[in-house]
């Protein structure tokens, strides 16, 4: 790997990579910052090895001290032993448990925030969703919510054109309902035209909702109108907004947070910086008793192994497996390839192939034992670590994890990725200190101090878990304070559209 600068390193330059052995190579190579350098001659076609895993194949002669990157290195054919169980062991659990000041709900769930939402059914609602939200944004009218919580549309562009039989329905619906039940919202208002596939009904129906006073539902149709659907809507938010302000912190064990662990725009430091020290939080969280999510099914292909051998029952190693051969089946069908990933920013970064980008993506999770595999937005019902299955788009995961239950999401970036998830805030882990110092101003905290040589691994680690109470205590990340969040609602997609 090259330093952590922006500079990168010259050819002829001698690098020692192995600390304190005297082992050392000479560039022969410009190495960009991030990127990789040969270590020992390699033959073509053999296997190029990095976190002491199979990253992918030498596409040509490879002499020590070469740049690796996309110019010679291709993806290889690999087995994996998946090894079910082998690695589980058990947890140590506190005996005083952490805490942070949260919002405890009537029926005895736990918010880290405190929203009023409005769901749309159906693209063809967004408009009057968002107008209806407008209304009381304390941008445009700051008397308005002066005292009260943030009304929020979350709106999106499907509902319609989709068998309401089909799985891809059935994904939308969970998602839909995930929401209306989150307990980050004290109320939610769904709003649809009345003709669509998606009926509002159909969405509640999934969790068993009924409308009350806390959650509301009508049409464009029904009201006869846009116009008057906007002031329905807005005097149905008037009447809810004092018993939703009438909520009060107070101290929770740590067992009611559940992290859903993200990470995009990453680069060659991911995997050796933020993730790790994210990994390193999430052991103290489920130590603590509390849950991490760890998703995006095709940024772990080639890494997975690794997490089968912490599956606390072949059952759960199984489920797991059976998530990657269905996105084989996936992109086989639909003409793609797994190693479609990494983007060009992760490329530009330092990251060759999936495999790479994967090895480094599953050390956000820990060491603890996979409780649990979940489909996409579906409940999640255990303690601990767990994996819900999703794409490796950012927007379409995240919203899954809320929906499945996320109250706070960390998302590492070494490119420097904005990002927020309504009604779950984002704290956003820097994996450089030159992309920390570029964009401070979206960064909630720099793990580039672990390159710099200033903090290990634990130490910042032991650092994210206090900023995870604190953010779920209240105090609001970077991208809550820019207002990210409502544009990044994006359900899952996957059928077909007629």
């Amino acid at each position: 790997m090259a330093d952590s600068g922006e500079i990168g390193i010259a050819p002829g330059d001698g690098i020692q990579y192995r600390q304190g052995s005297g082992e050392g190579i000479v560039t022969r190579d410009s190495i960009p910052a991030g990127h990789k350098i040969a270590t020992r001659d390699l033959s073509k076609g053999a296997n190029v090895r990095r976190y002491d895993q199979v990253i992918g194949a030498a596409a040509v002669d490879i002499p020590a001290g070469s740049h690796i990157h996309v110019h010679n290195l291709v993806m290889a054919e690999i087995v994996q032993d998946y090894a079910i169980g082998a690695d589980v062991r058990s947890t140590d659990l506190m005996a005083e448990p952490a805490t942070f000041m949260g919002i405890r709900r009537a029926d005895g769930r736990v918010a880290t925030r405190n929203y009023i939402g409005i769901v749309t059914s159906v693209n063809c609602s967004a408009r009057v969703a968002r107008a209806i939200a407008d209304h009381f944004r304390r941008d445009i009218r700051p008397e308005a919510l002066a005292d009260y919580p943030n009304v929020v549309a979350l709106t999106h562009g499907i509902g319609c054109g989709v068998d309401v039989r089909s799985d891809a329905m059935a994904i939308v619906r969970r998602t839909l309902a995930g929401f209306a039940v989150h307990p980050n919202f004290g109320a939610v208002m769904f709003v649809g035209l009345g003709c669509e596939a998606n009926q509002i009904a159909d969405i509640m129906a999934v969790r068993g909702l009924e409308t009350g006073k806390s959650l509301k539902a009508f049409t464009i149709q029904e009201q006869g109108g846009t116009s008057k659907t906007i002031q329905h809507g807005i005097e149905q938010i008037k009447a809810m907004l004092p018993e939703v302000n009438n909520i009060k912190r107070e101290p929770v064990p740590a067992s009611y947070l559940t992290v859903g662990l993200q990470c995009g725009g990453s680069d060659g430091y991911s995997g050796i910086t933020a993730n790790p020290a994210l990994g390193a939080a999430v052991d103290l969280l489920v130590r603590h008793g509390g849950t991490a999510i760890l998703s995006e099914t095709p940024e772990i292909y080639g890494a997975e192994h690794l997490l089968t051998r912490r599956a606390q029952s072949r059952e759960v190693g199984e489920k797991l497996i059976a998530r990657i051969e269905w996105w084989k089946a996936y992109c086989e069908r639909n003409g793609a390839e797994m190693n479609n990933n990494p983007s060009a920013g992760n490329k530009a970064g330092g990251l060759t192939t999936i495999l790479e980008k994967s090895l480094g993506a599953v050390a956000k999770a820990g060491t603890t034992n996979l409780r649990g595999v979940y489909e996409y937005a579906e409940p999640i019902t255990e303690h601990g670590f767990v994996f819900m299955d999703s794409p490796g788009f950012d927007p379409i995961s995240a919203t899954g994890q809320v929906a499945s239950g996320a109250n706070l999401i960390c998302f590492t970036t070494g490119r420097g990725s904005a990002f927020g998830c309504m009604p779950s805030p984002s704290l956003k882990l820097s994996t450089n200190t030159a992309t920390w110092k570029r964009q401070e101003e979206d960064m909630d905290i720099n793990c580039g101090t672990i390159i710099d040589g200033d903090a290990t691994i634990d130490e910042v680690g032991q650092e994210i878990f206090r900023m995870m109470l604190d953010c779920a205590s209240g105090i609001p990340s970077k991208s809550e304070l820019h207002g990210y969040g409502q544009d990044e609602f994006v359900p899952w997609q996957t059928g077909v559209v007629t």
